[in-house]
């Protein structure tokens, strides 16, 4: 029997269109501080606790409401930003739907006090349960404050789809950041559970950058400066020093809003199209001012997505923007950092030995291995190991015809092509061994162990390197710092955001400590889903950083230790990322190929 058809309730209604705007803490935290900024405020303060779920509370000095419009501020399309449909096409604010307070105060308990900069006098309003109280008096203070509390607390199913609170920080961080980039010349506070982790003060373009992110940053940028017709195009661009292997840093505005654009990104990519090669993300933070009838911002529920009249047209220009700040070689490619003299090296005296203690620190910070024999590098049962399992993979290459018993791979036919590839001759043909994942391989499953019962042995640098992180960056370290204490990291919290490294694992090189550890929390970050637990991500992660690198020579008794070592682990064939590790070609088919 067919169901009768009836309108849904107000507040159902409400609920529904909060499922759009509102996903998660930060997307009340997004839209509060818009409003905040169309209000015209100088200074934003965001406090939240529990991750947001509990607490979000967005401060500002701007023009606050009267008292006869709050309540009608909760009204679902309710809005002093637009009046007719033709301003839907000239919108230069970054709300102006009158959904935001409508979809928070359904979803979450809602206080709001301000002051018109006109009045002398404040009020206030608090929403609980969807039910208004009446408007009362507050202090005269001009501005906004709204709090928001427990939020999903009605709903529930909606409320088990929160992360957790350090994962949903971590986005209301992405948000405030995205903000600080947009406006440097507002200030922004954010206090998380007491801590205070943005403090920033009204500056120019460039020292924000350096406050946001790092203060070498600012060392490291190209401004961007272009116009076009009616399009114009300002912020800066990294060089090569700034070049990571994960996205992350690419922040795109339009007319101050950060915006969602797969095409205009990859006009950026395509202006370092001789710089980088694929997979490789360089750092920028860029503002396109438009006319606003050029673009329509009305396509998406959070406004994450704009439609352009000419989008190629705009490729083009951002593209030519790009390569003409990069125009200056000089300030694009990377510095060669070396040091005056060597660090000092202090091995480190615990009761636990380091099998490779004796590495031989490369210049690059890499390691290359010492020049003695396998015998010495391998314990007994490892030497054994190593020799029955390469004895037993030459037999079974040689298509099923015994291998003698000195017939495996490590022989006098061992040597390396362009610095990147071991080859060896086999009874049954050759094998091709990639150097950079079989030592991936090899300190994966040592890292492995490490975390089991035989943590790596460290190395102490005589002077410690002192890093500064982004809060998120630094978020995301605290979690794998147990980890990486017991690959060999000895690392000491000095100060906000801030850790001192004070050694590294004895099978890595010293002198770029911060670029491996940076690189380690990318490489985290981009591969941690693929891993079963965090420990193996950050195995990986480190096997990947630590390994000696495609171009780097090696001996013949490095070669034949690496080898070794390789059959020693537990999967000698594919790397820790499933890539593989030998290739096999048969004397029967290079006999084929030769028409023998």
């Amino acid at each position: 029997m067919a169901k009768p058809i009836r309108p849904l309730s107000v507040d159902l209604r409400n609920k529904i269109a909060a499922g759009e705007v509102i996903e998660r803490p930060a997307s009340v935290v997004k839209e509060l501080v818009e409003n905040s900024i169309d209000a015209g405020a100088t200074r934003i303060d965001v406090v939240v606790e529990v991750g947001g779920e509990q607490l979000i509370q967005v401060t500002d000095d701007g023009s606050g409401i009267n008292a006869e419009d709050l309540e009608l501020a909760f009204e679902r399309y309710a809005t002093s930003k637009i009046a007719v449909a033709d301003d839907l096409f000239k919108i230069n604010s970054l709300g102006f739907r009158g959904e935001a307070l409508a979809s928070i105060s359904s979803v979450a308990d809602i206080e709001i006090e301000s002051c018109p900069s006109t009045s002398d006098t404040g009020n206030s309003l608090n929403i609980r349960n969807g039910e208004a109280s009446p408007v009362q008096p507050a202090p005269a203070v001009q501005g906004t404050r709204i709090t928001v509390r427990n939020l999903f607390s009605r709903l529930p199913a909606r409320r088990k789809f929160l992360k957790t609170p350090r994962t949903e920080l971590r986005h209301i961080v992405s948000m405030i950041r995205r903000f600080a980039l947009a406006h440097p010349q507002i200030a922004f506070r954010l206090n998380a559970d007491g801590r205070e982790l943005f403090n920033l003060s009204p500056e120019k373009f460039p020292h924000r950058i350096g406050a946001v992110f790092d203060p070498t940053y600012r060392e490291n940028i190209n401004k961007v400066e272009f116009s076009k017709g009616q399009f114009t195009i300002a912020g800066a661009i990294g060089n090569l020093n700034l070049v990571r292997t994960r996205p992350g840093e690419q922040y795109l505005f339009l007319n101050g809003r950060y915006i969602n654009n797969r095409l205009l990104n990859s006009a950026v990519y395509s202006g370092y199209h001789s710089l980088i090669k694929r997979g490789e993300y360089p750092f920028f933070v860029l503002n396109l001012s438009l006319p606003a009838r050029e673009i329509d911002v009305n396509v998406h529920p959070m406004k994450l997505e704009v439609r352009f009249k000419d989008e190629w047209r705009i490729y083009h220009v951002l593209k030519s923007a790009i390569e003409e700040s990069l125009q200056d070689v000089e300030q694009t490619i990377p510095e060669f950092e070396q040091t005056a003299a060597p660090i000092e090296i202090v091995p480190d005296k615990g009761p636990v030995p380091d099998r490779r203690s004796d590495a031989i620190p490369a210049g690059n910070g890499q390691v290359k291995f010492p020049s003695h024999s396998a015998s010495e590098d391998l314990s007994p049962r490892q030497q054994t190991a190593g020799l029955e399992r390469a004895k037993s993979y030459a037999s079974q290459l040689a298509a099923g015809g015994a291998a003698g018993t000195d017939d495996w791979l490590v022989s006098e036919g061992i040597f390396q092509i362009h610095n990147k590839y071991i080859v060896a001759e086999i009874s049954s043909g050759m094998v091709i061994i990639d150097q950079h994942v079989a030592h991936e391989r090899i300190l994966f499953e040592e890292a492995q162990a490490a975390f089991e019962q035989h943590p790596i042995g460290a190395q102490t640098l005589l002077f410690p390197e002192v890093l500064e992180f982004a809060p998120d960056e630094f978020s995301t370290l605290l979690d794998v710092v147990p980890a990486l204490e017991k690959i060999g990291f000895r690392l000491k919290e000095f100060g906000k955001n801030t850790i001192m490294v004070e050694a590294v694992p004895a099978v890595m090189g010293w002198g770029n400590e911060r670029g491996v550890i940076r690189d380690l929390l990318d490489h985290y970050t981009s591969h941690r889903q693929e891993h079963s637990s965090y420990q193996d991500a950050v195995a990986a992660s480190f096997a990947c950083h630590a390994a000696i690198k495609a171009g780097d020579p090696l001996s013949k008794e490095e070669m034949q230790v690496l080898v070794n070592q390789l059959f020693a682990t537990k999967h000698p064939y594919h790397c820790p990322h499933g890539r593989p590790i030998i290739v096999q070609l048969s004397l029967k088919e290079l006999d084929k190929r030769f028409e023998r």
